[in-house]
């Protein structure tokens, strides 16, 4: 069982399908929409500094924290080389302090504050430092929910307002309905080894319980969630555009 793809996102290992299973795609647009919807409710709105603002969740989360993790154990089970996730890792994360620093020179040095925590979550989250004490679900929906709307929003807005607190409390939230659905999920396909079972309902039919029907549901709505949450964050981006 545990031999099938790592993730229903996931492609055949080898060459560059392995860099497009490293992206992580559904969820990495997933959460890019938080810093999109953040940026979308502030009294202030600038397509650029949005564009800036994705670019660094993108090399931090996109690129740093993915690579990361799969040097922690191969989860992902792809066939890059070490070196080369490790520079893809060095890469994202200094390139999203960068485009943090700049952007505190040109908006607030407050902004400081969000590029620390920034790098700080993405290496203690991904490398399981101290002891594993950061990596869990209340971690991850506050570090991949809450705190890119937060960043995005304080990024045009140079404040942050009550309305800010409860959009980045809405997003940490999904990401922990998120955390929620796909950690069974990812058992099922990465560790379990058999699954022996069945479903005896009254009218006296019965459902024999495997890995798919298992698996079924809660990536449905995963699958379901991941366009949702764009089309949502694309949707308030085009209205504060005023386009079309």
């Amino acid at each position: 069982m545990s031999e099938g793809r790592p993730a229903f996102y996931a492609l055949a290992p080898g060459g560059w399908r392995d860099y497009w299973t490293l992206l992580h795609p559904p969820y990495t647009a997933w959460h890019l929409s938080y810093v999109a919807i953040g940026a979308a409710v502030s009294p202030r709105f600038d397509g650029g500094k949005l564009g800036a603002t994705v670019l660094a969740f993108f090399l931090a989360v996109g690129l740093a924290a993915h690579a990361l993790d799969e040097l922690q154990g191969r989860p992902l089970r792809t066939r890059i080389p070490e070196r080369v996730l490790q520079a893809i890792a060095a890469i994202g994360l200094l390139g999203a302090v960068a485009v943090g620093v700049i952007g505190a020179v040109n908006v607030s040095w407050w902004l400081l504050a969000f590029v620390a925590f920034g790098a700080f979550a993405v290496v203690a989250y991904n490398l399981e430092l101290l002891g594993g004490l950061l990596h869990t679900d209340a971690w991850f929906a506050l570090t991949w929910g809450a705190f890119p709307a937060l960043t995005a929003y304080f990024a045009q807005a140079r404040t942050i307002r009550l309305s800010a607190v409860l959009v980045a409390a809405a997003c940490m939230l999904l990401s922990a309905a998120q955390r929620t659905l796909s950690t069974p999920v990812r058992r099922l396909r990465r560790t379990a080894i058999r699954v022996i079972g069945e479903i005896a309902f009254g009218d006296g039919s019965s459902r024999a319980i495997d890995e798919a029907y298992l698996r079924h549901a809660p990536e449905r709505a995963l699958r379901a969630l991941s366009l949702v949450v764009p089309l949502l964050a694309l949707g308030l981006v085009l209205f504060r555009l005023r386009w079309p």
